[in-house]
């Protein structure tokens, strides 16, 4: 491995894991109504609407968020090591599966290398856009409102391009679900 490749892992995990701790110490935001327990309501520090960024996914070819204008979008900010994100994708591929012809588009903001993601997405069969955002995606998820750098972090918008729902931590199918039928 590159020494500058070991320095970006490291310096990703610290500030996530400074991250994940300033998340314990300062409480989660979430409401105390049952349904809002599963998940996280935007807070104030969360835009209000997609903000535009552009990326490669692991074919090497440039992608727009544009592109899924119209789509019910579910964007998840995750990395290969991080234990919580690797164990929530086969809940993502069976709901890209069960509603992309309802206009749900998974869209994966991976914080890490190339050669990293295709290893782990090939072999699991993810079947949603993956995006290769490095330390780059940092700073798209703290625009997204992930304020703490938590990973996974993921972004519910509707086809509007407004942001209705945000989520730290590791999403079941069940939550996920929750989140997504009302806006398809």
């Amino acid at each position: 491995m590159k020494k500058s490749s070991l320095i970006f892992i490291l310096v990703a995990i610290l500030g996530l894991g400074s991250g994940f701790m300033a998340q314990r110490w300062m409480g989660d935001s979430t409401t105390t109504t049952p349904q809002a327990e599963t998940h996280q309501t935007k807070d104030v520090s969360t835009p209000t609407h997609r903000a535009e960024f552009s990326l490669k996914d692991i074919d090497d070819k440039m992608r727009n968020v544009k592109e899924w204008d119209g789509q019910v979008l579910m964007i998840n900010f995750w990395a290969t090591w991080c234990p919580p994100c690797r164990k929530e994708i086969p809940a993502f591929i069976e709901l890209q599966d069960a509603y992309k012809d309802k206009g749900l588009t998974i869209i994966g903001v991976s914080i890490d290398t190339k050669d990293n993601v295709v290893d782990f997405v090939d072999p699991m069969g993810v079947n949603y856009p993956v995006l290769i955002a490095n330390e780059e995606g940092i700073a798209l998820a703290k625009a997204y409102g992930n304020r703490y750098g938590v990973l996974p972090y993921t972004v519910f918008v509707d086809r509007s391009g407004k942001i209705v729902e945000t989520h730290r931590n590791e999403l079941t199918f069940e939550q996920a679900e929750a989140i997504i039928k009302p806006l398809l």
